[in-house]
């Protein structure tokens, strides 16, 4: 019997039947901490564009990014959630640095702290006293913080017990609408109390 000459096989060329989870064509890069999908990364069948450099209505996928690459611009799912998926038509690293810069302003905005000052003498009389209480009650409710203080002027300095006791009873007054955050505190010839409103 006539036997076949042996074979050994010769070293794979590289890349070569490595598995069908390997794919010629790639997805363009996507971040992970992106808040939107945008182009190919879109898997519906059709969505639903809006804004104002397109015709409103609903499109096929291949019709958007169609649409989008005519623009020269992306195709961004902004409400996934929405059947079908509602996408705009927009230069999308300027959409996301207009979000944080209003991510920015509301984070300012919430961090800026209002100080409403509020002076007294330390002869300061009843209808006087009402008077900026109600003042400071008013901006307590608003979200402001309160810094009231009594102005001792020339020789007034000798009554500057009687301006503490004016400023605990201020503070008393104020109990249901702000907590203290400093006690009375003599500054050169102010006395201040800082008041901050309660959280609700």
């Amino acid at each position: 019997m006539e036997k076949k000459p042996h074979f050994t096989p010769g070293p794979r060329p590289q890349g070569a039947n490595r598995g069908p989870q390997q794919r010629d064509r790639r997805l363009p890069d996507r971040n992970a901490k992106d808040p939107n999908n945008i182009n190919e990364h879109i898997r519906a069948r059709e969505v639903r564009l809006v804004g104002d450099n397109v015709t409103p209505g609903i499109y096929t996928i291949q019709q958007a990014r169609a649409i989008a690459e005519e623009l020269e611009l992306d195709l961004v799912e902004i409400s996934a959630q929405a059947d079908p998926p509602v996408c705009k038509i927009l230069d999308y690293q300027k959409y996301l640095y207009q979000q944080k810069k209003k991510q920015k302003e509301i984070k300012a905005k919430a961090s800026k702290v209002v100080v409403k000052e509020i002076r007294f003498g330390p002869q300061t009389d009843d209808h006087d006293y009402n008077f900026k209480l109600k003042h400071a009650i008013g901006f307590l409710q608003e979200g402001a913080k309160v810094k009231a203080y009594v102005f001792f002027k020339g020789r007034s300095i000798l009554f500057k017990e009687q301006g503490e006791v004016l400023l605990l009873r201020f503070a008393n007054d104020l109990e249901e609408y702000g907590k203290v955050e400093q006690l009375p505190l003599l500054e050169g010839k102010r006395m201040i109390i800082m008041l901050a409103p309660k959280k609700k």
